[in-house]
Formats: structure tokens, C-alpha cells, sequence
């Protein structure tokens, strides 16, 4: 097809061309070979393109493994044994905690198998391959087809590719799509979905320096998790049984003790979530200036409520660790995304290109087919931000901060689906406990009316907190009862019920207002998107075009850099433990600090994991291009060794996700001996070492 043709081009012009300093990307494994295999060189690595994929022979991709469908975790034993972050397997290790055995305040350690605990619903999913189906998911539309037309034919090709895939009984496949839609790859994937959990540090470790720490830089925090895959007795998939194995990998990441220095090469290999690199400069103002500001003063009003009330209660704060780290994560990051994109002019600057790609639109005669698109953007997104405005902050009141209301809200959609087809009660009604169990599980009335009280000015103002004075949904069992009977009492129940009489007229408002116009007016603006990003290749074939994360395994290659976020203030590229002890707060939610950890610090009992100068390094920094969906990821060394573990970002460079600068971008990764001295010294789950390979590649 014409996209590829021109695509192919580009790769051509590129290798033709001197490789220049490294300025972002998130590259597909399978297509490696050539431009990245020589500047992945150019920047100190040894690897081969086949080392990092190959179909047929062991490579780096079969120790990459999708953790959840939201973060990465990668093999780092030939026992299965899994590494990824404290926040990514917070979850699992919340629900494992009680007042009694508090994991999240104290750690937890398996000293045998027998030991690790199991998780349900928990899965890691690994690429077998990954195959370009452009071609045949493409057949068939044309320029002259409507967006819906079009989108129907890429689905009824793209299931039919799927369908008629050769694959093992065990696997799965699904496509996705690249470069807005102009191309597709297939995926065969292999899932494991008996996981247990087998160490974690405290979070006075894991998540020392809380949301104060959070997307900065110097950083201090032992961001690891450790489980384990177990496999049935041929080593294929299975759900939990007793009898499963550890499952033995394809491939592990040998673990480098010889740590980073400046300028050493690093990939980071994993499964980035969501960016949108190739916006208009009248979008990225948007959200900007328009989007992130009501989002971001919502969550800073949740926000306040809870951690006032986490601080003061035990109970409360195990309930709530897992929802205040979620909030609080989106939130602060916004607020970077913001400061970024002030701090690099990205706005002014993303203008300056578009100026560049208006004259060649003039000089190559292409502005009759794509002149428009510009000012066609302009026009759309003025008439598209208050409906995407308003409906995000509905979903934040209604999804995200408040609880009541995603109760009502899912109890609406229960109405729904029973006055469309009252034969639906039965599974309708089972969907719906199911939800109202899992918010029941960790809910706590008083912190959920206090949020109520504190965000809901935001979206209205008819705001009613008496409404919990007066609902059954605040009670996991008078909830339940609402959903007795057949459909006519269950629908009277809900609608005589105080909070879902409140709530209703405005969810209602969502459904058949808000969110049907955001449909609407959102649905121009993805079709010339995919114009845009067809139209930059054209235009502009020498520039360098990578497609945006969709949650795919994808390559970032960098190197260690430290940064200067601000004038006169440079933050070297590695910290130490001699940091935690500098930040160390005696009682603080952010930064207590175990006394067994301040003892090691005192005594200097730090095995082999001190650094050349005598200290344990914690962090460290890259110029990786990452993103959501990369927590977990290894960073991987020249040699193919694992050296740290990626979790966060710089606060300036969370503009990533549209803008990445390579003066201030920097991914932030725990370094790996951190993470062995932590398992080693201060848990004593020596056990764990010993399984691990330990290597040396700078001394060969």
C-alpha cells in the first residue's frame, strides 16, 4: 500500500543519513534491524537486533511479560521468578494484608514455595511473535468510505486474520493498530495465569517518599516486587492448581552487579500504554491550558480528604493505599505534563513544524489533498473542549474520586440493561454485585463523604450529603438487598433509593448528552489525525516518525544522563542510600525508614551490592523514552543483563506522552543492586540470590 510504500522510503533515507544524538522512540521489536540496530550501536550497545527478538531461537522479548495488561514485569530465573514493581503489584499485595498481617507496612517474603501466595484474576501475558498484517486488514477500504465504513471493514479483516491464524491450542492472537490506523501488526501471545506472590519490601521502602517523591528527581525508592510464574506439568498455561510447577522460561535476565555510570547504554524493554506524539499544536493547548486544569484541581480535593484521613487511621489507610496511589498518580503527573511543556515552548515549537510542513505541502503540490487539516483542526477542537472538558470531569467526580457515585453509576447501567430486555436481570444483577463487593471490600463511609463533599462542587451545584444518611448503597448488605426480587421491585427499590434518585438526571445527562456529543465531535478529529499522520510522511519523509505506545511490546533505547531541570541546578544521574538516611523522618507516612535498614546503613553491611565508591546506589536516570505501562520494565544494559528497573519519570519529562525533549526527558529506574541488597541484606531471603544468575559484564 501506499503508507508502506512511503514508509519504507523513510527507513531508507534514514540509514542513508548520519545518525544523530538520540531523540526519543518507542520501537517495535520485530523491526529492528537496520536504523536501530546502528544508532542502539552508536550508543554503546552490543546487542543484535535477533538478540532482542527472534522467532525461532531464545532472545530477549520471551523474558518481557505484559504484567495485568498495565505494567511490565520481566523472568529473571529459569524458576519463573518474576520482577516488576511495588506499584504494579500493589494490588496483590494490599489484598494479602490485614491488620493482623500488614504486607503493606511490613513486607512480605516467601522462604519456599510452599509459601507464595496465589492471586486471583492475576496474569502474565508473553509475545510468541509478531507479524505486519497491513496488507490483508487493509484490503478493502478506500478514501471514499465513511469513517464507520471504514472502521467496520478493518474489523471484519483484521477477525478474519485472527481467526484463521496458525497457532497452539494454548495461545491467543489480537492485532493492533499502528500509525493511526495505517498499519496493522498481529500478535501471538501466550498467557500464564497462575501468578503468586513471593517478596515484597515494605512501603517505607517500596514507596518511600510517597506522592512528595512521586515523578521527581533526586529519587530513593525501592520500586520491586517479586512473583512467580508456575505452569502445568508440560510447562503450557494453566490456572491455579497445587500441582503446577515453576515454569521454566525461555529466556531470563542474567542480573549485572556492576551497575551504571554516566553515559553506559540502556534499553528498556516493555509495554508502554498510550502516547499521542504526532497532536497539533491546537490540541496539545488544549489540554494543556483547558483539560488538566479541572482534572487536576478535582483530584487535589479528593486528595486532601484522604491522606488527611489515611495519616490518622490504620484501618483506613490499608483500605485506601491502593485508590490514594492511583489518584495521586495521574494527578501530580499532569501537573509535570503541564510545567514540561511550558518549560520547552512545546506549543510555540509544535507550531514552528507545522509551518514547516505547510510549505511542504505548497513546494511537493500536495496542498489541494492535505491543506485543510490544519485549519480543519483549529475549528473542530474549539467546538470539541467544553464536551471533553465536561465529560472528563463526570468521569472523575462519578469513576475515580467518588464512590457512591460509581455505585449509582453502575446500578444505572443495571437499569439499563433491564429495561432494555428484562430477561437480562439475572446477569445484569450478578455483574453489578460483583462491583458492589469489590468497592465494598475496601470502603470506609466517612473518607467517601468527605470526597463527596469536596469534588462534587466541581461538577455541580446541587451538591446533597445527606443522601448518606438516607442510602443503602453505603452498607455492602442493605446494598445487596436493593437487588432482591424480580426486575419491576429491584427497578422500585433502586429508584425510591435517596443516592440514586441525586444521581440519576445527571448520569442520565452523560449518557444521552455528553458522552454521545463527545462521540461525536471526537470521531472528525480521529479521522484527521490519521490524515495528519499520512499526510506528515508525505510531506516531511526525512523526519523521524515512530508509532505511538498502544500497549504493544516495544523497545526505548538511551543512555544513563543526569539533567538540568532548572538554571544553576543539574541533578547528577545516580542517588544512594545515603539519601533515604538524609530524608529519613522518625513516624512519617513518606519517610520513615525501617530501623533494619538504618541499621545496615550504619554497620556498612553491604555484601556485594556497594558501588565502587562504597555506597549502594538506589536510583538512576535515562534518557529512555517511556511511559504508563512501562512500570516494570527491565532496563537492560549493552550486554543484554538486567540493571535496573524502570518506574517513574521526571516531573518536567511526563510531556513525554506528546512532547519528548531529549534535554529534560529522563526515566527514573530503581538500580538493580538496590533491589538484591533489599532482598539480600534486609529480608535475608538469601534463597532468592542464589536462584538468580549474578554477572559481571564490565570485567570481562
Amino acid at each position: 500500500m501506499k503508507f508502506l510504500k512511503i514508509f519504507s522510503l523513510l527507513i531508507t533515507l534514514l540509514l542513508t543519513s548520519q545518525i544523530n544524538a538520540q531523540q526519543g522512540g518507542m520501537w517495535i521489536p520485530s523491526l529492528l534491524e537496520g536504523m536501530n540496530e546502528a544508532e542502539m550501536t552508536s550508543l554503546g550497545s552490543k546487542l543484535t537486533a535477533k538478540d532482542i527478538y527472534d522467532v525461532n531461537n531464545s532472545s530477549l522479548k520471551d523474558a518481557i511479560g505484559h504484567f495485568n495488561g498495565g505494567c511490565t514485569s520481566e523472568v529473571i530465573s529459569d524458576k519463573g521468578l518474576i520482577l516488576t514493581n511495588h506499584h504494579c503489584g500493589f494490588g496483590e499485595i494490599q489484598s494479602h494484608s490485614s491488620l493482623e498481617n500488614d504486607y503493606l507496612k511490613n513486607g512480605f517474603w516467601a522462604m519456599n514455595f510452599e509459601e507464595e501466595l496465589p492471586n486471583e484474576d492475576l496474569y502474565i501475558e508473553f509475545i510468541v511473535s509478531i507479524h505486519d498484517v497491513s496488507d490483508v486488514v487493509l484490503e478493502g477500504t478506500n478514501d471514499a468510505m465513511t469513517e464507520k465504513e471504514k472502521q467496520s471493514q478493518i474489523d471484519k479483516k483484521s477477525n478474519e486474520t485472527m481467526k484463521n491464524w496458525p497457532r497452539e491450542t494454548w495461545q491467543n492472537v489480537k492485532t493492533k493498530s499502528f500509525y493511526k490506523g495505517n498499519q496493522y501488526f498481529l500478535f501471538v501471545t501466550e498467557r500464564f495465569e497462575d501468578i503468586r506472590l513471593v517478596g515484597a519490601p515494605p512501603s517505607s521502602i517500596g514507596k518511600f517518599g510517597s506522592d512528595t517523591d512521586n515523578w521527581v528527581f533526586p529519587r530513593h525508592t525501592g520500586d520491586f516486587s517479586l512473583f512467580r510464574i508456575y505452569a502445568d506439568a508440560n510447562n503450557k498455561p494453566a490456572k491455579y492448581n497445587k500441582d503446577n510447577k515453576p515454569y521454566k522460561p525461555k529466556h531470563f535476565l542474567p542480573v549485572s552487579l556492576d551497575g551504571v555510570e554516566e553515559g553506559d547504554f540502556t534499553m528498556v524493554f516493555g509495554f508502554p500504554g498510550r502516547t499521542n506524539e504526532y497532536l497539533p499544536a491546537v490540541a496539545i493547548e488544549h489540554i494543556t491550558k483547558e483539560f488538566n486544569p479541572t482534572n487536576i484541581a478535582i483530584r487535589e480535593a479528593a486528595l486532601k480528604v484522604i491522606d488527611a484521613k489515611m495519616k490518622t487511621d490504620d484501618a483506613v489507610r490499608i483500605k485506601y493505599a491502593s485508590k490514594q496511589a492511583r489518584i495521586a498518580n495521574a494527578w501530580k503527573k499532569w501537573i509535570g505534563e503541564n510545567l514540561g511543556i511550558d518549560k520547552s515552548d512545546a506549543v510555540e515549537k509544535r507550531r514552528e513544524f507545522e509551518t514547516a510542513f505547510t510549505k511542504a505541502l505548497n513546494e511537493k503540490d500536495l496542498e489541494s489533498k492535505y491543506g485543510n487539516i490544519l485549519p480543519e483542526f483549529k475549528k473542530l477542537y474549539k467546538d470539541f473542549a467544553p464536551t471533553n472538558i465536561k465529560r472528563r470531569n463526570f468521569i472523575e467526580v462519578f469513576l475515580v474520586t467518588n464512590e457512591l457515585m460509581q455505585m449509582t453509576f453502575r446500578a444505572y447501567q443495571m437499569e439499563q440493561a433491564i429495561t432494555t430486555n428484562p430477561e437480562n436481570l439475572d446477569k445484569a444483577k450478578a455483574s453489578l454485585v460483583v462491583r458492589l463487593q469489590g468497592i465494598h471490600k475496601n470502603y470506609d463511609m466517612s473518607v467517601d463523604k468527605g470526597v463527596f463533599e469536596a469534588v462534587m462542587p466541581f461538577y455541580t451545584d446541587k451538591v446533597n450529603s445527606l443522601i448518606y444518611n438516607e442510602t443503602a448503597f453505603t452498607n455492602q448488605e442493605t446494598a445487596l438487598k436493593l437487588l432482591e426480587g424480580n426486575a419491576k421491585t429491584v427497578l422500585k427499590n433502586l429508584n425510591k433509593d435517596a443516592a440514586y434518585v441525586y444521581a440519576k438526571p445527571m448520569i442520565k445527562e452523560f449518557f444521552n448528552t455528553i458522552d454521545s456529543e463527545y462521540k461525536q465531535k471526537n470521531e472528525p478529529i480521529t479521522t484527521l489525525q490519521t490524515k495528519y499522520m499520512t499526510a506528515l510522511i508525505e510531506a516531511l519523509p526525512n523526519a523521524r516518525y515512530f508509532p505511538d505506545a498502544n500497549s504493544t511490546l516495544r523497545v526505548t533505547y538511551g543512555q544513563v544522563r543526569g539533567y538540568s531541570p532548572r538554571d544553576a541546578v543539574y541533578y547528577n544521574p545516580v542517588s544512594y542510600l545515603d539519601g533515604v538516611i538524609e530524608k529519613y523522618v522518625p513516624g512519617d507516612y513518606e519517610f520513615d525508614v525501617p530501623q533494619k535498614l538504618r541499621e545496615l546503613y550504619t554497620t556498612k553491611n553491604y555484601g556485594q551490592y556497594a558501588d565502587s565508591n562504597g555506597k549502594i546506589p538506589v536510583c538512576f536516570l535515562g534518557t529512555n523514552h517511556t511511559t504508563g505501562g512501562n512500570s516494570g520494565s527491565p532496563a537492560i544494559d549493552a550486554h543484554g543483563n538486567l540493571v535496573g528497573l524502570n518506574f517513574d519519570r521526571v516531573w518536567e519529562g511526563t510531556m513525554s506522552d506528546m512532547n519528548y525533549d531529549p534535554e529534560i526527558c529522563r526515566n527514573i529506574m530503581v538500580d538493580a543492586r538496590y533491589i538484591l541488597f533489599i532482598i539480600d541484606k534486609y529480608a535475608g531471603a538469601t534463597h532468592l540470590i542464589e536462584e538468580m544468575k549474578l554477572v559481571h559484564p564490565k570485567k570481562k
